[in-house]
């Protein structure tokens, strides 16, 4: 029990703060020593190279010291911008009217609570850091005769660096954790202690954000409960048939092929947002790969693998399970990538079973791949070679790593501050349990991914790439297609993903949802959460197509099922799984995505 002071005042009790204290200094020799093991093994492999980062802000260093006078005016901006800003507090102590020298961008959450305005010490913190923040940001972006790849390193490492610098992220300098400190004499932090421990003790060493309660779901349980079965199977994917809603269907069936650095059901998290449950309730006949989540048995697959075991088994399965020898597909990130390589393949073997392609978000060309493009560079691609070669996958969570760093104040200084500064458990929540639910990647296929796609660019490249001993051309894909893109992705850039509609030579439209890579596609019609804008006329620059493009409020999916209406045939009596030549296997959501990347 806590004492009392003379004054009355609660004082901590020493004997039980002596054994926290006492059991946390174990824990932490524990951590310690875990983390030392693991630098030893052939598991440490780090996302952010500490060389090439480095070595990155040298040649930036050496650029900006060869010219001293932009350097001193760059300097001198900055410290008339500081003396604004005391000018403008020194006004708002004396009871007069301040005007901010700085505020922060509209989508920027961190500064949300009222203290950051209301009270003049917090303002004054805010304004400082990102004065700060932004002028060292156009400092950097401004340096004369860095190469393009150096000059986004420096960029998007430099944000990296001042988003954990900011001022929410320190318990003295966040008016929230201040707040929560006083009322609870600082058992927030304690908490946040024993929270950080147990994150640390879970990466064994290795410091791994709980954002949400792993717990609270389990696919087919509480989330991707959509009924069906598996009806086929292979080394690398589940294909799963969902049972009809509807009393008559399209006669072509619906493929989803989805990305394999994540799980499908992203597709399919509640009946409320499932794009799955949706597209049958429109009376499609819904088939979706399940990917495996490999381990160093799969080394050896391919990209050719991929397309072998993946949609092209799929499509001879759907044959066998409805009779039917032509399909509808829908391919998500690089998954449609794989299915734009499919039908250039399939093009070149004269094969004309996909009737209708759907891209979300997805790139073929990938000359400009955004942020991802950071961490692909012939430097650290040996590196990663070395470690794929040792090991045979890329972990699920190093992956999960970069993703997150290109959304850091959302997916880690957010979480920093809940769980080891608020001392708060994460909420359950279903996206970021998928989002934990991280899967890994064959040695084989993924060094041949980013060294063609993303260091290359041959697969838009005419007959550079090869698949089952097959040169490919996009240009040859004549099955008419759908793209949607999404205004604010991160991942796949949507100025990046529209230079299709200038490579495929079937007729495409490309349709532009608001929001980013996941929430622009997950958009339900009844939650009317995001807008969309189409144009039918595929202008060759993407700006042009926008300007000219026709908002429309609600989500893209309607636009979709109006579009692939035709391609779908016509109504044929409703099919259940098992009722074809493929007989079922198991329920889904299957067995491959109960795999954890966790589990070795």
């Amino acid at each position: 029990m806590a004492e009392k002071s003379d004054g009355g005042v609660d004082l901590p009790d020493m004997e039980e703060a002596s054994k926290q204290m006492t059991a946390f200094a174990e824990r932490s020799g524990r951590i310690v020593q875990a983390f030392l093991d693991r630098q030893a093994s052939a598991d440490n492999f780090q996302v952010s190279d500490p060389a090439v980062i480095g070595q990155a802000f040298v040649d930036m260093t050496t650029k900006m010291m060869a010219d001293p006078a932009k350097l001193m005016e760059a300097q001198s901006r900055l410290m008339h911008g500081y003396a604004d800003l005391w000018t403008q507090t020194a006004k708002r102590l004396q009871g007069e009217t301040a005007v901010p020298v700085v505020e922060p961008a509209k989508d920027d959450k961190r500064f949300k609570d009222p203290a950051w305005s209301e009270e003049a010490l917090y303002d004054t913190i805010k304004q400082s850091y990102l004065l700060t923040a932004n002028w060292m940001q156009a400092t950097v972006r401004d340096v004369d005769g860095l190469d393009p790849k150096t000059a986004e390193k420096v960029d998007f490492y430099t944000r990296q660096f001042l988003d954990a610098l900011s001022p929410t992220n320190f318990a003295a300098t966040n008016p929230k954790v201040v707040k929560a400190t006083m009322q609870s004499k600082g058992e927030n932090l304690t908490q946040g202690l024993e929270n950080y421990l147990r994150d640390l003790e879970a990466g064994a060493g290795e410091l791994k954000i709980s954002m949400t309660d792993t717990k609270a779901f389990t696919p087919g349980v509480n989330i991707a409960t959509s009924p069906g079965k598996v009806v086929f199977q292979n080394d690398l994917m589940q294909l799963l048939q969902y049972a009809p809603t509807t009393e008559t269907v399209f006669k072509r069936p619906l493929l989803i092929v989805p990305p394999w650095i994540n799980k499908f059901y992203i597709l399919d998290l509640q009946p409320k947002n499932s794009f799955i449950k949706w597209a049958t309730d429109q009376g499609h006949t819904v088939f979706v790969i399940s990917w495996v989540n490999p381990d160093a048995k799969l080394a050896g697959k391919r990209f050719d693998d991929y397309m072998l075991e993946g949609p092209l088994a799929a499509i001879d399965a759907i044959g066998q399970a409805t009779g039917e020898q032509k399909v509808n597909v829908i391919g998500y990130c690089i998954g449609g990538t794989l299915t734009a390589a499919t039908l250039a393949y399939m093009a070149v073997k004269k094969d004309k079973r996909v009737q209708s392609a759907t891209f979300f978000t997805t790139m073929v060309d990938f000359a400009e791949p955004g942020e991802l493009g950071v961490f692909v560079d012939e430097q650290q691609l040996a590196k990663l070679d070395a470690h794929l070669d040792k090991v045979g996958y890329l972990d699920g969570a190093q992956m999960s790593q970069v993703f997150n760093m290109m959304r850091d104040n959302d997916l880690i200084w957010s979480f920093v501050v809940n769980n080891y500064l608020m001392g708060r458990e994460p909420m359950a929540f279903d996206l970021l349990y998928w989002n934990s639910d991280s899967t890994r990647m064959p040695a084989m296929m993924h060094k041949a991914y980013l060294r063609n796609m993303y260091l290359e660019n041959k697969l838009v490249e005419p007959d550079a790439m090869e698949l089952d001993g097959q040169a490919l051309d996009l240009h040859k894909i004549k099955t008419p297609a759908y793209l949607v893109s999404t205004k604010d992705d991160h991942i796949a850039p949507w100025k990046s993903t529209y230079a299709a509609t200038g490579i495929f030579a079937g007729p495409v439209r490309f349709v532009l949802s608001a929001s980013g890579h996941i929430a622009g596609i997950v958009n339900p019609p009844a939650a009317n959460k995001y807008c969309y804008w189409t144009n039918d006329t595929n202008s060759p620059a993407a700006d042009d197509w926008f300007d000219a493009a026709t908002v429309h409020d609600g989500s893209w999916w309607n636009d979709w099922q109006q579009w692939i209406k035709p391609h779908g045939g016509k109504q044929v009596a409703k099919r259940v799984p098992g009722d074809g030549k493929l007989k079922p296997i198991e329920d889904a959501p299957g067995s491959y995505v109960l795999v954890r990347s966790a589990a070795k």
